[in-house]
């Protein structure tokens, strides 16, 4: 990675780290707490015929993390695309 100057160097690592927390906040959320937390509340929801807070705790929160790394990678490009570092 080439970047222009310094400046473009710590803005692209500070919109890196952005993004990072982001989706850390939204994951966390997610799997602890709907999985965890929540799990009583959401349970009085039906979802494919089982509960809600059930389902979060096992399946929810692995296909939230599949979403949120793709997620990542998507922005991740476009990041790189705007500051001109793209593997491409």
């Amino acid at each position: 990675m080439a970047f222009r100057n310094e400046e473009d160097k710590k803005a692209y690592w500070s919109e890196n780290l952005a993004l990072l927390a982001k989706l850390l906040v939204v994951w966390f959320i997610v799997s602890f707490g709907f999985g965890i937390l929540l799990v009583d509340v959401l349970n009085e929801i039906t979802f494919f015929g089982f509960k809600l807070g059930f389902w979060f705790a096992q399946q929810g929160a692995i296909y939230m993390f599949v979403v949120l790394i793709v997620i990542y990678v998507i922005k991740m490009n476009q990041l790189d695309k705007e500051f001109n570092v793209s593997e491409d």
